[in-house]
């Protein structure tokens, strides 16, 4: 059987600002049967994960290319992958059977083929909504989670800042420090988003950036007595405004930099003299770095949701034409929570 898949591609390399005019979307025939021999698992693809460092893979040129293989470059006119899940259509691999749930690098398409050594495991659905096995129950969720308790190593009662907090990393790195008994402020782009951080997420503070023009006055009027721990998820000015509010052996943790993926004359400029004498740690991270700890990610997590004390936000478009203006939303701040596309019907 032969069908037609449909695909988004880049038209060039992209600098700067994404527009939806900077994508295409392709056509092209698929079999779905997999030639005698080969060990190819052909994946229906259900959801689709949408994340901003993907934009450093379509420029010419990033040094987060030369570090993971998943942060490679992208060729335009070329598939992408991404992470998502889907149900298998064929497969010539005998740890895959037809109408398997699996969850791995995908490609922003209707249908995936997964050549043997890719990234594809099962799924066990555990009676959630499938889209979580894209977002809260994958990298995004475990980004959260290591990235907290790895990287941050809080204390009970310490008090955490989150910049893009109602984003996929940021809300659930907000709940989970609430869990753990810390005082935690976020900050967002709209007062919508403010309101849900303290009314459906239980953050103690939050404000909207965009109406701040001093962050380090702003920080210290939420921080009076300094932050301990940053989850930072944008750089730029917001993690030199942290910096200066940190206390002695305060912790930052560099998940994300999305102020300056477009821009790089936003690059963070933090007082080094601060870092030194209050012997602040700065640390970058990725959650494949602390994949030992996905069982009891998932352990701890699915206990949360199944419990009601951990909120999930999905932002979700439908079909895969919706692709482009999915992911260029993400530089404009449109989404609330975790923005994944709905390609197919499971």
């Amino acid at each position: 059987m032969e069908v037609t898949n449909r695909y988004i591609v880049t038209k060039h390399h992209i600098e700067g600002t994404p527009q939806e005019s900077d994508f295409e979307l392709k056509t092209g025939a698929l079999s779905l049967s997999v030639e005698p021999g080969k060990k190819d698992v052909i994946v229906k693809n259900l959801y689709l994960s949408i994340d901003p460092y993907q934009l450093n893979r379509m420029k010419r040129k990033s040094s987060s290319q030369e570090t993971k293989d998943f942060a490679g470059a992208i060729t335009p006119s070329q598939a992408i992958d991404a992470y998502g899940v889907g149900r298998v259509v064929a497969s010539g691999n005998p740890d895959f059977k037809k109408d398997d749930l699996v969850a791995g690098l995908l490609s922003w398409g209707e249908y995936s083929t997964i050549k043997e050594g890719g990234l594809l495991n099962k799924v066990d659905n555990m009676g959630f909504p499938i889209s979580y096995h894209a977002g809260i129950l994958a990298f995004s969720g475990l980004t959260a989670y290591a990235g907290f308790f790895n990287v941050c190593k809080p204390k009970k009662g310490e008090k955490v800042f989150v910049s893009a907090a109602s984003g996929s990393v940021g809300n659930l790195v907000g709940q989970y420090a609430k869990l753990f008994g810390c005082y935690v402020v976020g900050c967002a782009g709209s007062q919508k988003k403010v309101d849900l951080l303290k009314e459906k997420l239980g953050f103690d503070e939050a404000f909207n950036y965009k109406e701040e023009t001093d962050l380090k006055s702003t920080l210290k009027r939420y921080f009076p007595d300094g932050i301990d721990i940053y989850f930072d998820n944008v750089g730029a000015k917001m993690l030199d405004a942290a910096i200066e509010n940190m206390n002695t052996f305060g912790r930052v943790a560099v998940c994300g930099v999305i102020a300056e993926y477009t821009d790089k004359g936003k690059r963070a400029a933090p007082n080094m003299v601060d870092v030194v004498y209050k012997r602040i740690t700065i640390q970058g991270f990725l959650a494949a770095d602390h994949m030992k700890d996905y069982k009891d990610f998932i352990s701890n997590t699915t206990e949360y949701i199944q419990s009601g004390k951990l909120q999930v936000l999905e932002d979700i478009s439908d079909g895969v034409e919706s692709i482009p203006s999915g992911f260029v939303g993400l530089f404009r701040g449109d989404n609330i929570g975790k923005r994944m596309v709905k390609v197919g019907e499971d």
